[in-house]
């Protein structure tokens, strides 16, 4: 079977759970986004953990004949074990060196339901973006309203005065996994054709 490629997206940063969360709707979500990577022959990047949603998302991607690379920190290892099937499992020394190593791998970011360690995730990017030191989509996949606590206090953050209301232009939201590539790949058109972007 012939893989579509987009010559715009080659590598989306997945953040998401390592746990499968109470709602079934979202690891199944997860396994749609895998399985959408692998056909259209985008790799992932990802946490490395074969546990939850982690585990859902990377093993739809092989089973699609996709690629999928987790980075982990080594102290890791025993707690969220590795995939023994990914594409490339690259281990490092700590969380800060992961998330810089999926930084440099990916071409844009989704984040799909998940704990405090996908919120610390996600809240280093933005912040990366806020701070202009990237202009990398970041698609906040917003399965079910899972996502509605924390675009409120971001909401209620530029209300009380402690961020701009460009902030809330840093990331998109939507509401479907399937509106996830069509987003990034959107928002990566925009900034090659010169439409009006954050920065």
């Amino acid at each position: 079977m012939t893989k579509i490629r987009s010559p715009d997206l080659k590598s989306l940063c997945v953040f998401c759970g390592s746990s499968l969360g109470a709602d079934p709707t979202h690891r199944e979500a997860a396994g749609r986004l895998g399985g959408m990577l692998a056909k259209e022959g985008i790799t992932l990047i990802f946490g490395g953990g074969h546990l939850g949603m982690m585990g859902m998302l990377s093993d739809a991607v092989l089973r699609g004949g996709g690629r999928a690379v987790g980075v982990i920190p080594d102290h890791l290892l025993r707690i969220e074990a590795p995939s023994r099937e990914l594409t490339e499992l690259i281990v490092v020394d700590g969380m800060h060196t992961r998330k810089r190593r999926m930084f440099d791998m990916a071409d844009a970011f989704c984040v799909l339901p998940g704990g405090t360690g996908t919120l610390d995730e996600t809240f280093e990017i933005l912040t990366w973006k806020q701070l202009r030191l990237h202009n990398k989509p970041i698609i906040l996949a917003n399965l079910r309203g899972y996502w509605n606590p924390w675009v409120d206090m971001l909401d209620a953050i530029v209300a009380g005065g402690f961020a701009r209301a460009d902030t809330l232009r840093l990331f998109t939201v939507v509401d479907s996994v399937d509106d996830v590539l069509p987003t990034v790949r959107r928002e990566l058109g925009a900034a090659l054709v010169g439409e009006p972007r954050l920065f």
